[in-house]
């Protein structure tokens, strides 16, 4: 039986204004990195480079919309969920100053009238090279999925979802509490308590609604002066700036980040596809993967030096009743606040605080079906693929502390192995902390998937995982890191101690089998 889903159920406004406050964030976070830190103009900004990230948004958003209405019509179902998708957080911070920045600061070095775009076709490059990895894994990782336990691949998300969108919008709504917890309370209500809102109101649009007039009455908002007066900015492709950017040797100088970069997204992008499969939507992993990457590619064509992603979070919009719509809106109005020069003009009126509590009850059920989903016995697997998420994001915190204590600032100390024996002495080991924050997609997926090898007495199974740990630490890609003077970054050098430790763990575990014997007495 064929069924054709509506192009806007009432569930998708909820879905809309979730997934378009959290674009909406990112491109603001671009605006002020962008703008302050790295020189750029109004022309370059608001002209190019903002339109050009709408653009590839307003892509991926139509087709994973339409690809939903595809998947309904085939089984004959109306429940079926788009795939969240949006700009990618990670990369964000990653190419500004990892790529960007130093661009920038080797371009006033050498004499360069124009650090600024210099900066900019940095970015490009890092973000078409991403693109291109993006797309390329599309065509792996099918399999990978196929040979990587379920709890893996969801603990791996949850652990992510339960850090940085359920803690970190918690402790910003404890911050003010009056819209934080009130807003926090009305989602709890209208999606956990199992009612609807008299005279069928939404739940999101009255908790952003409540937000935005509490924010008022608390003087959140309006934030800063009235912008100036929009103006049109309509997308144009930057070809020959990014053919120009497109230098082996300066795609070498930045391959320690876009390597890892892309193929994080495309990790992160397939554990989101066995979410959507776990929340009883299956799409297709070579063509999802294909148009994410297309999506980052189309990005940089249009000036957008920012990668676009597939999101968390798809079990959270489906259980709001989102469907489709939810995807197409979203998509069409960021293009329109980019378009239009008006997105300022929505920053300034809509306090951040308002929706907040929306992308919180996300993070909790994301956090909720790497259990749900899995079978029980895999639950202590479940568990230790969270673990990584909740270090790095331990991780931040301690060098956000620091920072905030003028550490890695000019005339502060730097963030640096010295300050590790104050660390120790307070029993904090803070170098494992930042161990585990490079490459934390994969460690928290391979020790996962290791744990439920373990579990069902598979040990050279679980060997195995232990060598591809082992391999990616040797290149570089897990575990290896340098300090900067005020930060933690991926360095691309063996991690040697891992190495050993992994290959050391290989051969305890192949060793298991002669080893051990079979104890199914329950005790522990």
């Amino acid at each position: 039986m064929s069924t054709t889903l509506p192009a806007f159920v009432r569930g998708d406004l909820d879905g809309f204004v979730g997934l378009a406050l959290d674009n909406l964030v990112l491109l603001l976070l671009i605006s002020a990195l962008c703008r302050y830190l790295l020189g750029f103009d109004d022309a370059l900004l608001l002209g190019t480079v903002l339109p050009g990230a709408a653009v590839s948004l307003l892509v991926g958003n139509l087709f994973y919309a339409w690809q939903a209405r595809r998947l309904a019509a085939r089984e004959g179902r109306d429940d079926v969920c788009a795939l969240p998708f949006g700009l990618n957080t990670i990369t964000v911070f990653s190419f500004v100053f990892l790529v960007m920045l130093p661009a920038k600061l080797a371009a006033i070095a050498a004499g360069s009238a124009d650090p600024a775009r210099a900066a900019w076709q940095a970015g490009l490059l890092a973000c078409f090279g991403t693109g291109v990895i993006e797309f390329a894994g599309a065509f792996a990782a099918g399999w990978v999925r196929r040979h990587t336990p379920r709890a893996a691949l969801l603990s791996t998300l949850a652990g992510l979802a339960l850090a940085f969108i359920a803690l970190g919008f918690l402790m910003r709504a404890y911050a003010h509490p009056l819209i934080g917890i009130v807003t926090l309370t009305v989602v709890l209500i209208g999606y956990f308590g199992r009612v609807k809102l008299r005279g069928g109101l939404p739940v999101g649009v009255v908790v952003v609604l409540l937000g935005i007039a509490l924010g008022w009455t608390l003087g959140l908002a309006p934030t800063g002066p009235l912008p100036p007066p929009p103006k049109l900015s309509l997308p144009m492709p930057v070809l020959g700036a990014l053919w120009q950017s497109l230098s082996v040797d300066q795609f070498l100088s930045y391959a320690a980040v876009i390597v890892p970069m892309g193929l994080i997204s495309v990790v992160g992008s397939m554990q989101n596809l066995e979410s959507a499969e776990a929340a009883g939507d299956r799409y297709d992993t070579r063509s999802s993967l294909a148009v994410n990457g297309i999506a980052t590619l189309v990005a940089s064509a249009f000036g957008s030096c920012f990668p676009t992603t597939l999101y968390i979070g798809h079990p959270g919009w489906k259980a709001m009743g989102a469907r489709a719509g939810y995807s197409s809106l979203s998509g069409v109005f960021i293009a329109l606040l980019c378009f239009s020069g008006t997105i300022a003009h929505v920053a300034w009126a809509v306090p951040i605080d308002a929706g907040i509590a929306i992308l919180l009850w996300i993070g909790i059920v994301m956090s909720v079906q790497a259990f749900d989903a899995t079978p029980r016995a895999h639950f202590p697997a479940v568990v230790v693929g969270l673990l990584p998420g909740l270090a790095m994001w331990g991780a931040l915190m301690l060098k956000a502390g620091l920072r905030a204590a003028g550490a890695g600032s000019e005339g502060g100390p730097g963030i640096t192995e010295a300050l590790l024996p104050a660390f120790h002495a307070a029993d904090v080991w803070a170098e494992g902390a930042f161990a585990l924050e490079q490459g934390v997609v994969f460690s928290a997926m391979i020790l996962s998937a290791a744990t439920v090898a373990i579990i069902e007495r598979k040990f050279a199974t679980a060997a195995i995982w232990m060598l591809v740990a082992a391999a990616l630490s040797a290149t570089g890609l897990l575990h290896s890191f340098r300090y900067t003077g005020a930060d933690t970054v991926l360095s691309l050098q063996p991690a040697w101690t891992f190495v050993s430790a992994y290959l050391a763990a290989a051969a305890v575990l192949i060793a298991a089998r002669w080893l051990t014997v079979a104890d199914d007495s329950g005790g522990h």
